[in-house]
């Protein structure tokens, strides 16, 4: 099974159990769940999920579930989701896998956005071929409720170093783009160009 299948479930499964408790979040409730199963080929599955509300509106679900197979790989999955009584909420999912050849993956998400109109999310992957060869990534953007915004991406990998790119705006306007990268050949190297609100490049401030 695709590791995107259980990240995905596990984010449905938190975004459906929020919705649920939401026609009772007048009172303050909690339920939780846990479940486990081992089927005659010897895969075992484990699952637990709690919902929750309370009394001025705030909401809660998350869950996850892991399984091992006979031989022994493991795969499993996360997801949560909250909403604040004003108005703010979060949600996250993640799956992860180990394979008995000593081989990995994981990946995973977050999101939030805030009363006001602000937002921000992030997303990354990490992954080995157990032969302590690893490969990454992560990207990052956010928007604040005044209308500033943020932007980034990194990337890594053994022989390859460190990649990463980012972007700012402030509500104002002006900006500024960031280069960075790392390796063990060629060293550390930055580089850093900034705009003004008309698009003009201007010295960047310290």
């Amino acid at each position: 099974m695709s590791i995107r299948t259980p990240i995905l479930l596990a984010a449905l499964c938190a975004a459906f159990a929020l919705s649920a408790v939401t026609a009772d979040a007048q009172a303050q409730v909690r339920k939780r769940a846990v479940a486990s199963k081992t089927d005659a080929e010897g895969n075992t599955t484990a699952a637990a999920g709690t919902v929750a509300a309370g009394p001025n509106g705030g909401r809660l679900a998350r869950g996850g579930v892991v399984t091992t197979d006979a031989e022994g790989n493991t795969q499993g999955a996360s997801g949560a989701a909250v909403r604040g009584p004003n108005g703010g909420g979060a949600a996250r999912a993640g799956a992860f896998q180990k394979n008995a050849d000593g081989s990995f993956s994981r990946q995973g998400g977050a999101g939030a956005t805030t009363a006001a109109g602000g937002y921000g999310a992030t997303q990354g992957s990490v992954s080995g071929d157990g032969q302590g060869n690893v490969r990454g990534q992560r990207s990052t953007e956010a928007t604040s409720a005044a209308g500033g915004r943020f932007s980034g991406n990194t990337t890594a990998a053994t022989g390859e170093g460190l990649q990463h790119t980012g972007s700012a705006t402030a509500a104002s306007g002006a900006s500024t783009e960031s280069q960075v990268s790392a390796s063990q050949e060629g060293g550390i190297s930055r580089q850093r160009t900034c705009y003004n609100a008309q698009g003009e490049q201007v010295p960047c401030q310290k």
